[in-house]
């Protein structure tokens, strides 16, 4: 690793030395997290060094999920993780942005089914109720009224009336399903939140990038492929997508994220809208 930034390589080498790794690869350095290609004798893996505690309690569901649907969980330790690398090249986020906008989308939401599918291993305790997750959306609803008032009145009642809870990844999009070759698309970086299912199908039609939200016929498209690819039917996704979209700006609004709330913003206001004309 003598390439690498002494303070990079210091946080990867005890996992290094433990697991008996070798890097295969230029660091990537995320908010939430510090990871390093490697391998493991003729193996292709990815190294994770979690920088904050949602990331470290998505482990315990890496391991639950045993490689169905998601990359496998190879080592775990307190706070870094070894996981099956996806190495094909095809490209979730490319698709949407060439063309293939539908296509995208139902290959995000056969990922999401296949992670709710039953497993006969009991529910890892460390996953985080969908309640406990929202409760970052009442402050500033109530500084800020408008739409998050209304996302917050939808998130009350949605939460009050779940159904088909399932441990839940929690960030299901273009960036986070990943082309695993023969092993077909794999997801990565799980929340690891526990509730109702259609949590999971509104991140989705948001990514990649802005640029969707700034086109209310192509997220109309989404809202309609996803409500029938889902099973979940127009109007509680379009509540679970204003409730998300409140949320995720009151995150970057009043919370610790940064970035642009615009975009969530804007197809809040879309869903809210719509759901008032139905």
């Amino acid at each position: 690793m003598d390439t690498i930034d002494p303070d990079l390589a210091a946080v990867f080498a005890p996992w290094m030395a433990r697991w008996g790794l070798t890097a295969d690869g230029a660091p990537i350095v995320t908010p939430s997290s510090k990871l390093l290609p490697v391998r493991r004798g003729g193996e292709a893996a990815m190294l994770k060094a979690a920088m904050h505690p949602e990331e470290i309690a998505g482990h315990a569901l890496m391991g639950w999920w045993g490689g169905r649907g998601a990359a496998r969980l190879l080592e775990a330790g307190s706070d870094a993780m070894l996981l099956e690398r996806a190495t094909g090249a095809r490209s979730l986020e490319a698709m949407a942005e060439q063309g293939q906008d539908d296509e995208a989308l139902r290959i995000l939401c056969a990922a999401a089914q296949a992670l709710h599918a039953p497993r006969l291993e009991p529910i890892p305790e460390t996953l985080v109720p969908l309640a406990r997750w929202f409760r970052a959306l009442a402050p500033t609803a109530r500084k800020r009224g408008g739409v998050f008032a209304k996302a917050q009145a939808t998130a009350e009642a949605l939460l009050a009336d779940q159904q088909e809870a399932r441990p839940l990844h929690g960030d299901i999009h273009h960036g986070n399903v990943l082309d695993g070759g023969d092993r077909g698309w794999l997801a990565i970086d799980p929340k690891g939140l526990l509730g109702d299912r259609g949590y999971d199908y509104a991140n989705m039609i948001c990514n990649p990038g802005a640029a969707p939200s700034r086109d209310p016929a192509r997220i109309a498209r989404r809202v309609d492929l996803v409500a029938e690819a889902s099973g979940l039917g127009r109007s509680r996704l379009l509540k679970w997508l204003l409730a998300y979209c409140g949320l995720s700006a009151a995150w970057t609004l009043d919370g610790d994220w940064q970035g642009d709330a615009g975009p969530a913003v804007r197809i809040a206001e879309m869903a809210a809208g719509w759901l008032e004309g139905a």
